[in-house]
């Protein structure tokens, strides 16, 4: 593992963590959204050593899977 892929993985883990800590204000739909992005850019950057394309498309997979997440509703 080169020191530019242990980089890459470590910003994009804090960006995660950063974006995540914003999410007390949005609906759930919007925090599937960003947590499914989030976990789906890690996820493709992992399945593809490090890719920018993988990366970039498991987030956007994640992110439109997180969308279509719905919860029941709380009572």
């Amino acid at each position: 593992m080169t020191i530019k892929t242990k980089l890459t993985g470590g910003a994009l883990a804090a960006v995660v963590l950063l974006g995540l800590s914003a999410c007390a204000s949005m609906s759930e739909r919007e925090r599937n959204t960003a947590i499914g992005a989030g976990v789906g850019g890690v996820a493709g950057s992992v399945l593809t050593g490090g890719s920018t394309t993988g990366t970039i498309g498991g987030a956007v997979v994640g992110g439109v899977i997180g969308n279509q997440i719905e919860t029941k509703d709380k009572k």
